[in-house]
Order: C-alpha cells, then structure tokens, then sequence
C-alpha cells in the first residue's frame, strides 16, 4: 500500500455568521422601505468592506423582495441573501458585476411571481439565488435543504434515483453520462441526450438541483421522462427508480493486461484501486505486461479521489494544481513515492464523457509520462466547486478555482487530448447527436490557455481486434477501442503498434 499523506481537497468554509441584532419584524410596506435600507446598511455596511455601488444594488433586489411579499418579508431572509452575495463577490473564480448579478436574481424572483403569485420568503430567496449563481457558471448552484441531502448522498455513492450525471442547459437537462448498470442505462438513456420534460412536466429553465431532486424519489416508483435526440422526434421512457450504488471500479484480466474500469469518483475509489491492482496481480503474477484504466464516460466525482487514483501509479511530480483568484488558497498536489503498477505499462482511455475527475487523472498520467491516453478529447470541466453550508441548513455551492495539468495547461474548456486519437464511424458515435462538452453550456467559463497537445496519431479503431465487453447497460458489445489498447501493450510501443493494426 502506498503511504500517501492526504488531506481533504474540497474546501467547505462555514457559512458567515453575522453579529447584528436587528428589529424583530420588517413591515412590506413602502413607506417603512427605509427600514430595509437601514437593516442592509446594519448586516453589509462598512464593517464588511463593501462598496457604496453594491450596497445600492442589494438594496435594489430588497425593494423588489419586500414588493413581492408585503408585511409577510422577513429580513432574516435578506441577511441571509446579503451573506451570499458577500461570498460570492469574494470567492467565485470570476469578478463579476453587481449589476448583472442582482438583476439575474430579480430575474430570477420575477419568474417566481409569473408561477406562484403568493409565495414564502424561502421560495423568493430560493428563486433569486437559484437564478444568480445559473448566471455565474454552469456548476454554480444554490442547494436548498433537501438539494443538500440529496447532494451528499452522491458523494457517498449510494442514492435512490435514474443513475445519470446531468448538467443543464435552457431546453432542459442534458446527460453528460449514464451510470453503469444502473436504471438509466438499462433504459438505453445515451450520452448527449437531452431531457426536456419530466412526468410530463417542462425542465426548460429549471435550477439543476430541481431537476435532480425530481428524478430521485422512492425505490420502486415509476418516471417518465421525455428525451430528445438529435434530429429524431422527442420519446418517453419509462425508468422505475431503484437504489443507485455507485460501484467505484471494476476489474478483471483479459490475456496477460490488466482492465480497470473506473465508473466514478466515489469515496471508495481509495480501498477498491489497490484492492484492484492487487487481484490483478495475484491472477497473473509474472506474466502482467500492464494495465488499461478505463475512464470512458465517467462523469468524475470527488477531486480527492482522483489524486488518490493518480497518485498510485506516479511515483513523483505534481498531479494537478489549483488556482483562483486567491492566491491564498492555491494548492499543488504532488505524488508521493511509490507505484502500484511497478513501472508497467498503463494506457487510459477517454472520451468525450469522461469529466473533471477523470480529466485530472488522464492529464497527469499522461504529462508525467506515466501512460499513453488513447481515444478523444474529454468533456472539458476544470473547475473547483466550494460547498458552503448555509445558516439555513442550505448550501450555496461555488466554483472558485481551476485545475491546472501539471504542465501548467487549464483544463476548463480545453478537455484533455490524447496521445493517440481513436476515430469512429459516425453511426457507432451517432453522431445525430452532437456530443456537447463544456464549452457549449450556457454561461459556461471560457478558455484561459491554449488547447492541450494534439494527437501523436490518429487511427480508425475499428482497424484493432476488437474485445468483448459490458456497455452502461450492461450488455457485452465488441469494444474496438479498448482493443486498441490491449494491442498496443502486446506491442510495447507505438511503432510496432502501428505495424501490427495494420496488419505487418
């Protein structure tokens, strides 16, 4: 076992809590709208170093809070919005305009009020902050209490639900990867779809977390949701629910090469990868010519955890590095000693749903020397999302920071390129559905660097012997690309890779 010193990556600050004592009440009427203006200067004056500008738009989005909900307002409530707006300002990877943001949280409240004329406070400042970090970036979110709960479950790699990784776009949620083996992918739910409407009801503008808290539900009970795919007419499909557990990985030997497929980045990546390597091991002893680490689809998971991954197969060197805007907390995760491959040959193999986790994984592998990359572009998601808990037993989850590869380059946008690109046919990519990546979502955050390495080399995968194994679903397929790879650790290098596929 390698001895590695961890600490966890995933900073949780604590909500902020102020000390102010306001009055018990705050009326909704207009004439006492001074009052508002003197809770706001009391909660975010100087005391907390915000400008004069921002005071005035808080006090803006207060006005129409207050408007909304007459003597029902509660400035709990607006202490509760000025705290977020404070970390937001302070923390989120981008400066962002005052203006911009409480006009997307009025937005935000207006849509609410179109929906539900009578609402509670909750509802308004769910409504507002769900619309202002949508506005941030595509990861930025709001978690209510229960979006909470159901969050941390995720984590775990236990939860009741589809077993989909999501994000979302206006027209509704799009899949960025189904889970192996679970209800969704028995369902023939694909990467690249999106779901526009659930039960019947429209996603489109829907908070993320909404989306994912209706499709959880109780074990056993039934779902339909409405797909769209490429250019074919929208479909129902029928998924009942089921308790989703997240296996880590899997293994098993094919010949003399080890095959690990890594579904995603769960707390028990840390116990099952050597758990992994040692079976391989102990099956093949002497005859073990390498490992192929499988990162297709996956949609990533805990940064922690993808460390821990590259960490077991680098002996030394950075990993990734993570920057924001403060320089404070920029970190650099190095490998510590020793190699549970022994200095094998590994190859890892992505595509265009392996994500932020499995970026960080194949971008270190592959800039350390340690692995060959085989296959296309990954999706692109190189940000770091902080959770804070919130007084209200919420969590406002922000992206404030970065990966970087450890030569320096921005995941985010780019993806990770391989050093051999594995082309398709268009019918196997199906290519009626254009696979998005990061940088298609709406107000997703922009390039920062240059593209990573092209391909050494660009080869038709169908042109490899093919091997038997188990799509999302389940069902076994011949899988050309994974071919690919079990060919070129019988060959030993590129070269002979070469010669060999094409038949020399």
């Amino acid at each position: 076992m390698k001895n590695r010193p961890y600490r966890p990556i995933i900073v949780i600050f604590l909500g902020i809590l102020l000390g102010a004592v306001l009055s018990p009440s705050l009326s909704g009427c207009s004439s006492q709208y001074p009052v508002v203006k003197r809770a706001i200067g009391t909660i975010i004056g100087a005391d907390y170093g915000l400008p004069e500008s921002t005071v005035k738009e808080i006090e803006r989005f207060h006005e129409v809070y207050v408007g909304y909900l007459g003597e029902d307002a509660d400035e709990e409530q607006l202490e509760f919005f000025s705290e977020a707006i404070r970390y937001i300002r302070a923390n989120h990877v981008h400066t962002n305009s005052d203006v911009d943001m409480i006009t997307a949280a009025i937005d935000g409240v207006e849509k609410l009020k179109e929906k539900e004329p009578v609402a509670t406070g909750d509802e308004v400042i769910e409504a507002a902050l769900d619309a202002l970090t949508t506005s941030l970036d595509p990861h930025s979110a709001y978690l209510n209490p229960e979006e909470s709960r159901t969050l941390y479950a995720n984590t775990k790699g236990e939860f009741g639900g589809l077993g989909i990784s999501v994000t979302m776009k206006k027209e509704g949620v799009n899949v960025i990867a189904p889970i192996a083996d679970t209800p969704a992918a028995r369902a023939g739910v694909q990467a690249g779809d999106l779901i526009t409407h659930l039960d019947g009801e429209s996603v489109a503008d829907w908070p993320l977390m909404k989306a994912v808290t209706h499709m959880r539900g109780t074990p056993g009970t039934p779902i339909v949701i409405t797909v769209l795919r490429g250019k074919e007419a929208p479909f129902d499909l029928k998924i009942v629910r089921a308790i989703v557990q997240v296996e880590a990985m899997r293994w098993r030997t094919e010949g003399d090469i080890g095959y690990i497929r890594v579904i995603k980045f769960t707390e028990k990546v840390e116990p099952e990868i050597e758990k992994a390597v040692d079976g391989i091991k102990d099956k093949l002893g002497n005859r073990l010519k390498g490992i192929v680490l499988d990162l297709r689809n996956n949609p990533g998971g805990l940064l922690s955890q993808s460390v821990i991954l590259s960490d077991a197969f680098i002996d030394d060197g950075t990993i990734v590095s993570i920057r924001g805007r403060n320089k404070s907390r920029e970190r650099v995760y190095g490998a510590s000693n020793g190699d549970l491959a022994n200095g094998l040959p590994v190859i890892v193999l992505i595509n265009e749903g392996s994500a932020s986790a499995s970026e960080i994984v194949s971008a270190a592998l592959k800039e350390s020397g340690r692995a060959l990359v085989m296959g296309r572009r990954s999706f692109g998601k190189g940000s770091v999302q902080t959770l804070v808990p919130m007084r209200n037993d919420g969590i406002l989850k922000l992206t404030t920071q970065l990966y970087y590869s450890p030569k320096g380059q921005a995941i985010q946008a780019n993806g990770v390129e391989p050093d051999i690109l594995l082309t398709v046919e268009k019918k196997e990519e199906d290519e009626k559905t254009p696979h998005r990546r990061e940088i298609d979502y709406p107000n997703a955050l922009k390039k920062i660097s240059k593209n990573m390495d092209v391909p050494q080399l660009s080869i038709k995968a169908k042109i490899c012997k093919p091997v038997m194994n188990k799509d999302l679903a389940g069902k076994e397929n011949e899988d050309f690309e994974l071919g690919c790879a079990m060919q070129w650790i019988n060959s030993g290098s590129t070269n002979r890779f070469v010669e060999l596929v094409n038949g020399g």
